[in-house]
């Protein structure tokens, strides 16, 4: 279940930030028993995009992306270099046919992204570091044009950010609250922070919160829930503004739009402990008055750490305050 959530979300978070460089497929069918692709890409232009960093490296030429929420074992590594040749083989039957040959270019690349991987993989199947790319990014032998890329090893640089976004536990976390950063000044990137809001609410919706992989990616995509939940505020406030309210109400407007903001605030707050322990009892109620009388800045940062505490050391923490 959680792959498969794993797997749509990265499927549609690599389309978003793909689609401007070139041709996106998702969910790509190839022939015979191999299962389908998850992002097949091709570019527009060979120029390196060097603001998404080594994603946009690698996204300078033809190229299938295979993202994994759990490290894939060996028979899933076999797996996608089946979906690579099968699709180089039905490349190459079209050249044919067409009278022409396949050049290097048009012959896609495989990108193996995985939140870990061991040792005992990377040797199994002779992936190494290379001269010029970041530690975490290994590639298999040259013929075989595919690499396998250790999120959780990846350097934590302006480079590696679009990659951490498909990482796990605090990796993925971080990276999401970085995207939420980037989108306060720069509006380019407010879809992926709606996507992912979008996405961490139908989890709660439609996933059972009592699974740990689901709390977990729900605590990653925290961060851009918070902030697109004050925009979609914001938009209902504005909408009210235009429908018509007269100015000698503004003095009561604010003080609601402030008192909504706290009531919102505490909301997400309870929600976030609930997802986290399972339940709100009476502890975590008082835990959450504790929580409110922190300023914005530490309340924010102490819930986006949220998912690296357990129970009693959250509970600690207020007793000690």
């Amino acid at each position: 279940m959680t792959r498969q959530l794993h797997d749509q979300l990265a499927k549609e978070y690599l389309e978003e930030i793909l689609t401007p460089l070139g041709s996106v497929t998702a969910s790509k069918d190839v022939k015979s028993e191999v299962q389908e692709i998850d992002v097949w890409f091709v570019p527009t232009s060979t120029s390196i995009n060097s603001e998404l960093g080594i994603l946009g490296k690698m996204a300078v030429t033809s190229c299938l992306f295979e993202p994994y929420r759990n490290a894939p074992n060996e028979v899933e590594i076999r797996s996608c270099l089946l979906k690579l040749y099968s699709v180089q083989s039905d490349l190459l039957r079209e050249a044919k046919r067409e009278k022409r040959s396949l050049s290097a270019a048009e012959s896609p690349y495989l990108w193996i992204l995985t939140p870990t991987c061991s040792e005992r993989i990377l040797e199994g199947f002779g992936a190494t570091a290379k001269e010029g790319w970041e530690k975490g990014v290994y590639f298999l032998p040259k013929l075989l044009k595919a690499a396998i890329v250790a999120i959780n090893q990846l350097p934590i640089t302006e480079d590696t950010l679009w990659l951490r976004v498909l990482g796990k536990g605090r990796t993925q976390t971080e990276a999401i609250s970085t995207v939420v950063q980037l989108s306060n000044g720069d509006e380019k990137w407010d879809k992926l922070v709606e996507m992912f809001a979008s996405w961490r609410k139908n989890l709660e919706l439609n996933s059972s919160v009592n699974d740990e992989e689901v709390k977990e990616l729900i605590m990653s995509l925290s961060p851009a829930y918070i902030k697109q939940r004050e925009a979609w505020k914001q938009e209902g406030i504005e909408e009210g503004r235009q429908e018509g309210r007269q100015e000698g109400r503004q003095e009561g407007r604010q003080e609601g739009r402030q008192e909504g903001q706290v009531d919102g605030q505490r909301l997400m707050v309870e929600s976030l402990l609930a997802v986290r322990f399972g339940n709100l009892d009476e502890e975590l109620s008082t835990v959450v008055n504790q929580m409110m009388e922190l300023s914005l800045t530490e309340r924010t940062q102490l819930l986006l750490n949220l998912s690296n505490l357990s129970r009693q050391e959250l509970l600690a923490r207020f007793k000690a305050d």
